[in-house]
Formats: structure tokens, sequence, C-alpha cells
């Protein structure tokens, strides 16, 4: 996808090429909001499935951080942990490292802290919350790379994510090239509605027209 195309998406309109296509489970379930940076977020998904713990790890941080050191350019950290908010399982020392490795931002299905110092990095983070216990002993990655659940939404990694103030919208990558065509589609016809509105035109008329809203 070229910047222009990327500058142009936004969740709401994928959310609507993916109706098109029958695909109306795409969008998580709201709550999740960015903590750090109000801003578009697009880009491949890598998934990271956690769970809550009530013993002493053996191995602490040990997936998580190989998730975090096999991040490439262009992803974006899904931590599906159920809604969990047992502990701040994404901070600034993990952001420090996924900047590093060029990833765009991460979603976290739990609670996240360090929130003011992550802001620095200009750095989206998604999450329910804040909570500033720490994750060892409470919570850890138990795989990666596999299908998630993130807020009612199967994820993969490689899914295209569109993350903005509007919610968040995952495109499946089997049909990521239609929907996208769809998407860019429809932002040429809203803009043809919007303007014709603009001038004067009725809505009812303009959707009469053009069957767009």
């Amino acid at each position: 996808m070229n910047s222009q195309n990327r500058n142009l998406l936004y969740s709401a309109v994928v959310s609507d090429a993916l109706d098109m296509m029958g695909y109306f489970n795409q969008c998580a379930k709201p709550g999740l909001s960015s903590l750090t940076v109000s801003r578009k977020l697009i880009g491949r998904c890598r998934t990271t499935l956690w769970g809550d713990m009530f013993h002493k790890d053996p191995t602490p941080y040990a997936k998580e951080l190989q998730a975090v050191d096999s991040l490439t350019a262009g992803d974006v950290v899904i931590a599906a942990a159920h809604g969990s908010m047992r502990s701040g399982i994404w901070g600034e020392l993990l952001t420090t490292a996924a900047s590093n490795r060029g990833c765009l931002g991460a979603v976290i299905d739990g609670a996240v802290r360090d929130v003011s110092k992550m802001r620095e990095y200009d750095f989206p983070v998604y999450a329910l919350g804040a909570c500033p216990l720490d994750s060892q002993n409470r919570q850890r990655v138990c795989d990666v790379d596999i299908p998630v659940e993130l807020c009612g939404v199967i994820v993969n990694s490689g899914d295209l994510i569109v993350a903005d103030e509007d919610g968040i919208v995952i495109v499946p990558q089997t049909i990521e090239e239609e929907v996208l065509k769809l998407a860019l589609s429809k932002i040429s016809d809203e803009n043809q509605v919007r303007d014709a509105i603009r001038n004067g035109m009725l809505a009812t008329e303009a959707y009469a027209k053009f069957g767009v809203l």
C-alpha cells in the first residue's frame, strides 16, 4: 500500500468495505482507546496470546521478549489478554524495543503502564486502561503468531489493522486487496456526496443520485 492510499484510509470506510463483502464482525468491540497519541494507526498485526498467572514464573518475560525482538518494520503488536487488568503488560521498555524494530504501535486487550513515558515516543498504544503492577508472576505470553481473539474479532499475524478515534478494524490478509479497492472507491464517492450537499443538494437527493451515505 502506498503512502497516499494509507493516508486516505480510516476505520469507518474500511469497515463499510468489509460489510460490502459480507464480513460483518471485523470491528473490535468498544473499549480500547489510544492512551498515548491520538493518530491513525495502520499496519500488520503480530499476535501474542497472554494468560493470567497465580504462581512464580520460572522464565519471566521469556516469550514476550522473543516476540518483541522478532518484530519487523510496519508491524503492530496485538496483545490478546482477554480484557484482563491484572497487570500492566505493556510499558516503556517494550515500547522502546518495539520502536527500535520499526513497529508502528500496540493494541492491548488489557492494561498498560508507563503511559506518560510512552507518550514521549509518539508510539500509539491502544488499551483498556492503565495499571501500575508489573506483569511478572501475574501475566505472561503463552504463544505468538497464532490466531487470537481481540475484543470479538479473530486476528492472525499478517492481517491489516486500521485504528483511529472511531475504533479498530481488522482486515483479513486473504481479502485485503479487494477491501482496499472498495474502501478507496467509497472515499471517492463520499467526497462527491459531501460536495453536492455543501452546494445545496438535499441529503435524500444526494443519496438517490450517488447511493452513498
